[in-house]
């Protein structure tokens, strides 16, 4: 789920038709608000930070496998690709096609995006060191 919430709608959309998707029904499709938690200092006190769109969606196959999806934004297109490939891993028949077709290519290339920025963030980085100005 990781992998497909960070990839585009345009993408998953034409993966899942190369991949041949199943025909489902969809349950459910809205927007929403969700309460955004935050820690100060990563283990303080939890307060409330504010509040983040969010889409979702329900599906269900043909062979009856329920999916759920969601995404930050209003994006309830992108919402009902990411429910269809949970659907379809719970599915035995198209588990293997949903990982290797569709979550494989999004995975690599989603890495390759966060190695590149790494290289360009580790280009710009500075070494401090202190040095001793003799003793004395």
């Amino acid at each position: 789920m990781a992998v497909l919430v960070h990839a585009e709608a345009a993408e998953i959309a034409a993966l899942l038709a190369e991949t041949g998707a199943p025909k489902y029904e969809t349950l459910r499709a809205q927007q929403g608000l969700v309460m955004m938690r935050g820690r100060i200092g990563g283990d303080g006190a939890p307060f409330n930070l504010g509040e983040a769109t969010v889409a979702r969606a329900a599906v269900r196959l043909e062979s009856g496998e329920v999916g759920f999806g969601y995404a930050l934004g209003r994006d309830e297109q992108k919402a009902g690709l990411i429910a269809v490939c949970d659907a379809m891993i719970q599915s035995q028949s198209h588990r293997n096609a949903v990982e290797q077709r569709i979550v494989a290519p999004l995975g690599k290339k989603l890495s390759d995006a966060r190695a590149q920025q790494a290289a360009r963030t580790a280009a710009t980085r500075v070494d401090f060191y202190t040095m001793v100005r003799g003793e004395g």
